[in-house]
């Protein structure tokens, strides 16, 4: 019986792992980015690394937008040496900082002529359940509120660079959010599993507003869902031999970093998409969210509540 359970089980994983790399798609743009700034949020490992690697060797100057110090520089000299680019930089930003986003915003404006390409990359799971020195839920500031803020900071510079890209990494992990408007901050009830599903659910909302609200400006907006990889955003989770176990399961069933970055290179990089915005793609296509992920009075209305709680407004 033990016999049969293990056989089973050891051919569900072998069956996954083989619709996963037939499934698997890979950008085919040849597209160069010389002249292009691109910045990378959590550009220091796994699928942001993945993605910088890509996008330096295209000849963009990459912006390593990160939190250690120590990682981003020791991700900078690795994609140096794969890409032969030197452009290559970073700028300290911390998510859960609203004042670190100012910092990181103002900088950018200042030093860089142009940012052709934004992809907010940065996220985190099991971060625990506290507020941040702003006063949100660090998963959700992490994960949502920080990306929006910088987004929003960032938009001067991104329209008068146009045509320029955003791309919102978001997940399949989405379509089990809820949407409640009030427990946006999650003071109601939450958990882990919560907190990254609905986080990712309003980065789908806020890219289907944000493209709305970029009507006419040559600047694209579009949500990804990577695929499961093997990265290091389970690094939280409290329990080493769980989470060394996720670790390894995800590792070997599911796709590599290099795998699950394709589809941000390709939003980043590829011509053919070059005016398509509002969008969620996997796989290196258009694809469906869920049903809220497309309505667009919700999208409308958590922008709003989003832009509060941020403090954030137009005149900025």
């Amino acid at each position: 019986m033990y016999l049969l359970i293990i056989a089973a089980i050891a051919a569900l994983v072998l069956i996954v792992k083989i619709y996963q790399k037939l499934t698997c798609a890979f950008c085919r743009s040849s597209a160069h980015m010389v002249g292009k700034v691109v910045i990378v949020t959590g550009g220091n490992s796994g699928i942001g690394l993945e993605t910088a690697k890509n996008l330096a060797e295209r000849g963009a100057r990459v912006i390593l937008a990160c939190r250690s110090a120590r990682r981003a520089l020791a991700a900078k000299e690795e994609i140096i040496k794969f890409s032969g680019n030197t452009d290559v930089h970073y700028v300290p930003l911390d998510l859960s900082s609203f004042r670190s986003i100012k910092e990181f915003s103002e900088h950018i404006q200042k030093t860089e002529k142009r940012i052709d390409v934004l992809i907010n990359n940065a996220g985190a799971g099991g971060l625990g359940n506290y507020k941040t020195e702003d006063g949100l839920h660090v998963g959700m500031q992490v994960n949502y509120f920080g990306p929006f803020l910088l987004t929003c900071l960032l938009l001067p510079k991104l329209k008068s660079s146009a045509p320029s890209r955003i791309i919102n990494l978001s997940s399949v992990i989405h379509k089990y959010g809820l949407m409640d408007f009030d427990n946006l901050n999650m003071e109601k009830y939450w958990s882990d599993y919560l907190v990254y599903a609905n986080s990712k659910l309003y980065i789908n909302l806020m890219t289907l507003e944000l493209s709305e609200r970029l009507r006419g400006t040559e600047v694209t907006v579009n949500a990804v869902h990577p695929g499961i990889a093997a990265t290091n955003i389970f690094r939280n989770i409290p329990i080493a031999i769980v989470r060394t176990m996720v670790e390894k399961a995800i590792g070997f069933m599911f796709q590599s970093p290099v795998e699950a970055s394709q589809t941000a290179i390709h939003l980043a990089a590829a011509r053919e998409v070059a005016g398509v915005s509002g969008r969620y793609f996997s796989n290196c296509r258009q694809t469906q969210p869920s049903k809220i992920s497309q309505d667009l009075d919700i999208a409308k209305k958590l922008w709003t509540h989003s832009a509060r709680l941020v403090k954030y407004s137009e005149s900025d």
